[in-house]
């Protein structure tokens, strides 16, 4: 599978409709079967977006491009930070963080999300993470036991100082789980009173080996990758909580 992960700027919202627009148009032009943007990417913490004019962008960019399917990063609707997945025009799956980060502030603007959440999409089970839900070994487990994922989706706003820490969960999801993993973050934000340096897109295969792209954007996920694996995680697999599969 190919994907396209965003390097996002985070601007004024217009400005971010206007480009996520642009952006997801050429990466479908350019074969990317899946088109991730990150975290927040729209309206970062603090600047209003209408939801329903996100979902009509949304709409309008996935309905244009139905060989491409998009998960948009994140926005708020319904005191949610709601990840959104699309295809062909239509809403395919949603998750709504469940791991807030509070030194941000996060509970003051959002209510934590009920159920873990992966969708299917072609030959592929996408299991959907938010940033800091990386921190929780035990929704990446039962993603991949429980639904039986493939691939870990994390869109995230993540600092670059601390982009050792976000790499290394990542690749550990990966080499626990036996499965891809896939981290968008945020580039940077560019905005009055919330200027920030965001971390690196990192890939790695479910050897936890990371999968390397040559224009910084690309991405192939190859199943044939770790199909060696010494130890099936799916061998230990036990009923632990309840995932939601679109």
């Amino acid at each position: 599978m190919r994907i396209h992960l965003s390097r996002f700027v985070c601007l004024d919202v217009a400005s971010n409709l206007d480009r996520m627009a642009g952006e997801g148009a050429a990466a479908a032009a350019a074969g990317a079967e899946l088109c991730i943007f990150p975290e927040g990417f729209l309206h970062g913490y603090t600047r209003a977006l209408d939801p329903l004019e996100a979902r009509r962008r949304f709409r309008a960019l996935s309905g244009d491009h139905p060989e491409t399917a998009f998960l948009f990063g994140s926005f708020t609707e319904e005191r949610r930070n709601r990840l959104t997945f699309w295809q062909g025009g239509e809403e395919k799956a949603r998750y709504d963080k469940v791991h807030l980060f509070r030194p941000n502030g996060e509970f003051d603007l959002w209510e934590p999300g009920d159920r873990y959440a992966a969708v299917r999409f072609r030959d592929w089970t996408l299991g959907l993470l938010n940033c800091n839900d990386l921190r929780f070994p035990e929704q990446a487990r039962a993603l991949r036991m429980q639904a039986r994922c493939d691939a870990l989706l994390a869109p995230a706003w993540w600092p670059w100082r601390r982009d050792h820490i976000w790499r290394a969960l990542l690749q550990a999801r990966a080499i626990e789980n036996g499965v891809f993993t896939v981290g968008c973050c945020i580039a940077a934000s560019e905005y009055p009173g919330e200027a920030f340096s965001g971390a690196g897109n990192h890939v790695f295969d479910p050897m936890g080996d990371p999968v390397h792209t040559l224009d910084d954007h690309t991405y192939e996920l190859d199943p044939r990758r770790g199909a060696g694996l010494i130890v099936d995680p799916l061998s230990a697999y036990v009923d632990i909580s309840t995932v939601q599969v679109y």
